[in-house]
């Protein structure tokens, strides 16, 4: 099912979206997330959410217009971006390892369970990528400019722009390369022995 799915209601007059409380809009995050991870992406449609939540389904598209949309949101709210500043951009990368690892597992596995599904529909590839890549990108950039500031490493440094391919690419290559997650300790001895090293930093 992509996002022009037949099970899409009719255009109503009020386009506002809807008032739910945190939690009820965690409820309906929980109910995709459960489904996506039995059952894949295309078995996720906003029918199967709104009656397993108890809810209409005009509610449901008030609130996320696509089903692209909803799945961003639901993981999205799983998975929050630390605000890192240790004074040190060798300890903020460490750190910034370590939080990816902490979520390597859940998250890998449910982008692997929607990659096929992204490889076919441009709108949750788009989706995707800016509630979850574009954030994590932005966070690294951030540590980045910061240990450019306080002269740690030179503006000009040819490694700078591969930090972010390196420690989000690692998170889903490794699952392939050697059958295991990403986790947090493997993720700062890569830090350590590749991307620190690059950078001319210890």
């Amino acid at each position: 099912m992509t996002s022009q799915a037949a099970d899409r209601p009719e255009p109503a007059g009020v386009t506002r979206r809807s008032k739910i409380t945190p939690e009820r809009e965690q409820e309906f995050y929980d109910a995709v997330l459960e489904q996506l991870g039995e059952c894949g992406y295309d078995s996720v449609t906003m029918e199967g959410i709104a009656a397993s939540t108890r809810c209409s389904k005009s509610t449901l598209y008030r609130q996320w217009k696509t089903k692209p949309q909803f799945v961003a949101a639901a993981l999205r709210s799983h998975r929050r971006t630390r605000c890192i500043d240790t004074g040190s951009l060798a300890e903020d990368l460490r750190e910034a390892a370590r939080a990816a690892g902490e979520l390597s597992g859940r998250d890998t596995k449910l982008l692997q369970a929607l990659a096929h599904a992204a490889g076919q529909d441009p709108e949750l590839q788009r989706a995707l990528r800016e509630a979850l890549v574009e954030p994590e990108i932005a966070a690294l950039k951030e540590i980045i400019r910061r240990g450019v500031e306080r002269g740690e490493v030179p503006a000009d440094h040819p490694a700078l722009e591969y930090v972010p391919a390196q420690l989000l690419g690692v998170l889903r290559v490794r699952p392939v390369l050697e059958g295991e997650w990403a986790d947090p300790e493997y993720m700062v001895r890569f830090v350590e022995a590749a991307v620190l090293p690059a950078l001319g930093l210890t």
